[in-house]
């Protein structure tokens, strides 16, 4: 089980202290939002460069946007790692898969609650991270909502069955149960905003969610 801290939940006004109290987190979750397609606003690939020098751990960028083509070289260039986009934005997923793959970023794609895993089906072998919703996506704090670890249980029978290599992220509502849920149900990794980062101790959070 890895963790992905989401500094969605962080203090923006000192993200880079904020990083650096997170030394036991695997990935950095990086939460671009438009006001577009989700109902909130974050941060944009400036931010990204701006704290890339400063955590040598993973940055899983999760584009909530309208046109994340438009801004893929922004935030490769800015030292994303992976970067998850939404199936419901885009007419040809496999031109965005291939992009990321010739810059050697690992792609992702995502699912908000009410869209069914079939919809991402057809790309599932080419991908490297599938992120199940488990709220709505546009503000953290949001209560977790059961039905996706129905999507996580069959994300992780259809990798068995088809030798795919994608890690099941899922992303809202975690904390010790939920996790332990999500765990169970298939989930390689975990993102935690608000559980982590509404407390000083932030490691000791993050252990708490380790298996």
């Amino acid at each position: 089980m890895k963790i992905a801290p989401s500094i969605l939940s962080a203090d923006f006004s000192r993200l880079k202290d904020e990083i650096a109290s997170i030394n036991d987190a695997d990935w950095i979750h990086i939460d671009v939002m438009d006001g577009h397609f989700v109902p909130n606003i974050t941060i944009g690939p400036a931010v990204v460069k701006a704290l890339r020098p400063h955590s040598d751990k993973p940055f899983d960028t999760h584009l909530m946007i309208s046109d994340p083509e438009k801004y893929l070289d922004a935030f490769i260039d800015a030292g994303s790692d992976h970067i998850t986009f939404h199936i419901e934005t885009v007419d040809d997923p496999d031109r965005l898969i291939d992009l990321l793959h010739g810059k050697n970023v690992k792609a992702g794609m995502s699912v908000k609650p009410n869209t069914p895993v079939d919809a991402i089906k057809p790309y599932l072998s080419k991908l490297e991270v599938v992120l199940v919703m488990s709220v709505e996506p546009g503000f953290g704090g949001q209560a977790f909502m059961p039905d996706s670890l129905d999507k996580m249980r069959y994300l992780k029978r259809l990798r068995e069955e088809n030798g795919y290599r994608y890690e099941v992220v899922v992303d809202g509502g975690i904390n010790v149960e939920t996790g332990k849920l999500c765990l169970e149900a298939g989930a390689d990794v975990l993102v935690a905003g608000s559980f982590i980062f509404k407390t000083q101790r932030r490691n000791e959070q993050i252990r708490k969610l380790k298996p």
